[in-house]
This record gives structure tokens, sequence and C-alpha cells, in this order.
């Protein structure tokens, strides 16, 4: 069907309520039309993502019902008495979505516990295998603009689903080809039939306890300033909470962004990677004085850092950074208690910094790659314990999401501002903040430098382009960039990697995914991929130098000549 028939479908069917055909009558122009209908939504590195609106490639309740129809009869075909916990954030229509989601799963004879009220979505992951549940659901779009919702789905694993098994699940979706084929009963009779529970504060105070106990250290300076923001998603009350336990009394929330607001009415992006989204936090640590800034995201998985500079400027320390001082400051605690485990392991993506790999080698620690997304970091997790072949430190990537300990399996802001705000306690007692413990980390380990460009390209049309692009880096691979030659080529599609200098090929013992990673023979490299959530293609680039300077004119210089193939 092309994209007028599944519009005149939605305008046809008995399934579908009135207030939504008129939302669709309402559409004039045609290009509107082709946007909402030309496809279905996809799961991604994100699960199911999209502006919400009626339509097959929109978030509404519909998209939502036959989501969770295909899940469920997913999760029929594996096991009888199935349960399901889910959760939701902040943002417009969260709540709605998630008790639609349970009330299918009610319908299909599948217990639902759905939070009493927004939780971080590390908290979901925790809470299907503390329920012992046989999936999730978590209703967010992460940090995504105000006009956007999502839909994660978790397996037994606490763990996002990875490919093969979100293919399955794609396929029990896509065959709920009529909405007179999802089960349906109210919220009021699923629970009157015991398969809907509502949950909260039971589950709170376990997961908050086991977040504590990942401290590594008490005799640190629990006087320190924070300046905290929940971006008006989920961060509030645990990172909070789980501070306030701790013993740091020092704890200042931004007054403007503390309460939950789907619109995000005080930010353009709730998004802690971006410098406009620290402004109301940076004013206030500007008139407390704060030693360090923290702000999470909406539904409170990844965390932004924020320290004064040399010149007592506040800078925002992008993922690699944060994660690098992370690795350093848990190997060097544990090392001190001689609590360093011989089989320890660090995971990180392949598009994230190696400068956290390089002082893993100082502490004899191994790093681990993963494709982009943290259920990979998870799944890895899972394997580890099933064969008992490594014990997991920490996993990290560039986009700001952190995990240390194992009870979850995504990245977890509220443990991720722990140890940040515990790293930055202990430095002062030092006579450092954050910036003086990387520069040191600049000054042994070589000046690593990294930068994402992302292009949005909307629509049909843009991901054409974005295909057309990577389809050229892929059939064209550069041989020289910035007078600098290229030696490997890998291409995780093909799962081939080709050293261009001796042409011999090697295989990529990683899942297929379209990216295709370039590294240059002083170890520069680049990266090219389309977001998994987003319409946009993605260029990553990472260096490193001597000295900044080095470092910063071969990013220059590969970033102008990278970014000059792509027009």
């Amino acid at each position: 069907m092309d994209y007028l028939d599944k519009y005149k479908g939605w305008l046809n069917s008995t399934s579908i309520d009135e207030e939504t055909t008129n939302e669709l009558k309402n559409i004039t122009d045609d290009k509107e039309i082709e946007d909402r209908f030309y496809k279905d939504l996809e799961f991604g590195t994100g699960g199911l993502r999209g502006i919400i609106g009626a339509g097959t490639n929109r978030m509404n309740k519909y998209t939502v019902r036959r989501a969770t129809q295909g899940l469920a009869n997913y999760l029929l075909k594996r096991k009888d008495n199935n349960k399901v916990v889910i959760a939701y954030d902040s943002r417009h229509m969260s709540p709605d979505f998630a008790y639609e989601a349970a009330c299918v799963l009610a319908a299909n004879n599948i217990k639902a516990y759905v939070f009493e009220s927004l939780r971080t979505t590390p908290e979901l992951s925790f809470a299907v295998r503390h329920l012992n549940c046989n999936g999730g659901i978590v209703l967010t779009a992460s940090h995504n603009p105000k006009e956007y919702n999502g839909y994660k789905v978790y397996g037994s694993d606490g763990c996002q689903l990875v490919p093969h098994e979100a293919k399955i699940v794609i396929d029990e979706v896509n065959k709920v080809d009529d909405y007179e084929k999802v089960k349906y009963i109210d919220k009021e009779e699923s629970k009157t039939k015991g398969l809907l529970e509502v949950i909260g504060s039971e589950i709170d105070k376990v997961y908050i306890d086991k977040v504590k106990e990942l401290s590594l250290r008490e005799n640190v300076d629990k006087d320190i300033k924070i300046v905290y923001t929940p971006l008006h998603g989920t961060g509030n009350m645990p990172v909070r909470r789980v501070l306030d336990e701790l013993g740091y009394e020092n704890v200042y929330v931004v007054k403007e962004q503390e309460l939950p607001d789907p619109n995000f009415s005080t930010v353009v992006s709730p998004n802690p990677e971006e410098r406009a989204a620290f402004e109301l936090a940076i004013k206030l640590g500007e008139e407390v004085h704060a030693d360090l800034l923290l702000g999470t995201d909406p539904d409170c998985d990844r965390v932004g850092a924020v320290v004064k500079d040399n010149r007592g400027e506040y800078k925002i320390l992008n993922g690699n950074q944060t994660g690098a001082l992370l690795i350093d400051y848990i190997l060097t605690s544990l090392k001190e208690k001689d609590e360093l485990p011989s089989n320890g392991v660090l995971i990180k993506t392949i598009v994230t910094s190696k400068m956290g790999e390089k002082i893993g080698e100082a502490f004899d620690i191994s790093t681990i790659d993963t494709l982009t997304g943290f259920k990979f970091i998870g799944e890895k997790i899972g394997e580890f314990e099933e064969n008992n072949s490594k014990e997991f430190l920490f996993g990290y990537e560039e986009s700001y999401g952190y995990l240390a300990g194992t009870f979850v399996r995504d990245k977890d802001a509220v443990i991720a501002s722990m140890l940040i705000c515990e790293m930055a306690a202990y430095y002062k007692t030092k006579g450092m903040n954050l910036y003086d413990a990387l520069v040191n980390l600049y000054e042994k380990y070589g000046y690593f430098k990294e930068d994402l460009v992302s292009i949005k390209m909307a629509g049909k049309e843009g991901m054409e382009k974005i295909a057309s692009i990577i389809e050229e880096f892929r059939s064209n691979p550069p041989k020289i960039i910035d007078n600098r030659r290229i030696k490997t080529f890998a291409d995780y599609k093909t799962s081939k990697k080709i050293n261009l200098i001796d042409s011999l090929e090697s295989e990529i013992l990683l899942p297929e995914s379209n990216v295709l990673h370039f590294t240059l023979e002083d170890e520069s490299w680049f990266c090219v991929r389309p977001s998994g959530t987003e319409p946009k293609i993605k260029i990553y680039f990472s260096v490193c130098g001597k000295t900044q300077k080095e470092a910063d004119k071969k990013l220059e210089g590969m970033k102008k000549e990278v970014m000059g193939k792509i027009s």
C-alpha cells in the first residue's frame, strides 16, 4: 500500500476514533500526509520513536497498541505466565501510552506492572529482573524535542532488545496488519482480572539502596557544592535522594527545571550534551560558587557534567572526557582497596574515544568494543555472567551514557551522577577539580579530542539522501585524509575490515549494522552512520596529539576534508 492508501484506510476504519479521524481530515498538505503514512515506525537503537500525532509514522495510541500486540504475540510464543513491567517519563502522552500498552497486554492474558508515576529508564531496566518479568516497556523519547515520544522494549535480561530479537518483534508487529487484530480491555477490567498492578516505592527503595552500594569512598569532601538540573524530567527524585542519603548537603536544584514539564519550556532541547540546556544551571552555579554542575535528560539515563576550567569559566565535559575520568577514578579506587579483579573488563562503543582504553591498559584491564547502543553493553554483561569469563567494571558511550554495577542493564544517570559527585568530592580533598584531573590524564595518556557532526535530513527524501551519502563512502572509500593515509576501512554492514595498506581482509565479529569506520595511520579515526532514533546522519571524529595544539590541528584538518565529501 502506498501512503495515500494507508491514509484513506485510517479515515475509513471503524477502529479509528473520531478525534483521530478529524485530525487527519484537517491535513491539507500532501507532503504532511506522505510523511505520516509513507512507512511504519521502526525499532532502531532506541526502539520505537516518533512525533506524536495520527498516522502509521507517528506515535499515537494505535501505533502503541499495534506494537504491544506484536510484543504480546512474541512473548506468548516463548513462555506462559508472562509478566511485563512498564514505566513512563514526563512527556506528552507518556502515562496514556503506558496504560494503552498495559491494557493490550492484559487482553492477551499477560500481567502488566505499571509504575504509579514517572520513573527513570534505568529503574525500569532494574525492575524487569527484580520482578522476574519476561519483558519491559518504557515510554520516553529521551532527549528529543517535546513533539516526540517513544516506546523502548526490554527483554527478560533488562536490556533493550538487540537486533535479532527486535527483528522478531518487528515481524510480529508487521503481522498485525489490521487494528481489529489488536486485543484490548479497559483499565478497570484489567485490574479486576489481576492483570494490571500499580507499583512504586517498594521498587524505588531496593533500587536506591543498590545504587548507594556502588559508592567507592567515604573519605571525600561531601561539603562540595553541587548544582543539579533534571531538565523537567524523571531524575529529580532519585538523584537527589541518593545524594542526600550519602551525605551531600550542598545540593542546589535549578528551580525553573525541577518539576516535570512535557513542553520543556526553559530549553530548546532537554539534551545535557548541549550548553544551552545548562544556561540556568550555570547561572545558579555562579551565584552559589558551585564546584560541579550536573544535568540529566528527561528519562535520566544520560548525564552531563560541568566544571570550571583553568580560567574559572564553566566548561561542559563531553561524554568521552567524563568516561575517561570515571574509568581512572574507579580503577584507582579499586586498586587502592586491592579489589581490582584480574579478569576485569571495560566496555565501550565503536564510536567512543580510545582514551579510556589506554587508561585501562595502565591498570592491566582490557576493553571490549560493541556497536552503538547500550543494549550491546548490557548484552555483554549477561554473557560474562553466564560463562563466568569476565568481571564487568564499567561501560560507557560518547553520548553521555555510563554504567557501573550489573543490577541495571542500561545506561544509568542516577548511578553516574552519584559517582561523578563522589569523584569531584575526592579530587577536592586534593585541591583539584575535575578539569585539573582531566588535564593530568591528557598529560599522561595523550591529548585525545573528539567531535560529532549531526546533519538532520527529515522525511522520505532525507532518508534517501542519508542512504546515498553512506553508500558513496562504502563504494568509494577515501584513501587519504588530511595528508594521512587511511589504514583500515571497517564496514559493519558486510562485517568486513580491510587493511588498505596491505590489502588484508578480516571479519568483524559484531552484529551487522549500517556503520562505516575509517582508521588513519596515526590512529585517528572517523565514523559515518545513520541515527537509529532520529532522521540524521552522524559523523564522528577522534584524534590524539602530544599537545592540545597538535590535537586541535589534526581534528580541524580531518573534519574539513571529510565534511567536504558530504554534499
